[in-house]
């Protein structure tokens, strides 16, 4: 029933900021005991979890992209937000969004992912 999809520009070039958008239908981004991901996934390489912000709007990050990650939400648009401030070509990747039920450790819905390329 809840179906999640990304959007968002699929080229960025280097040193610039990656911003992507998750749209939700089928369920609230509010309701409680769910965390909201963002995942990518390299070219040949695996997923990489990036980060998530839950059902009422604490964030969390990969200790690898902490530092340039920043994840909100719109709760009137029932949506949440990826930005990746000064990106490079090693940022290249398809990313993903997924809904995860708090304590399963899994992802029981995923958007269809969304190619960025980082290229000047």
């Amino acid at each position: 029933q809840v179906q999640l999809q990304e959007s968002g520009p699929g080229l960025v070039k280097p040193s610039q900021t990656l911003s992507l958008t998750c749209t939700v239908s089928g369920g609230s981004i509010t309701t409680s005991g769910y965390y909201w991901n963002w995942i990518r996934q390299p070219p040949g390489r695996g997923l990489e979890w990036i980060g998530y912000i839950t059902y009422s709007g604490s964030t969390y990050y990969s200790p690898s992209l902490k530092n340039r990650t920043s994840i909100s939400r719109d709760t009137s648009k029932n949506q949440f937000t990826l930005q990746l401030i000064s990106v490079t070509p090693e940022d290249t990747a398809v990313y993903y969004c997924a809904r995860e039920r708090i304590r399963h450790y899994e992802y029981e819905d995923w958007g269809q992912g969304t190619q960025v390329t980082v290229s000047s």
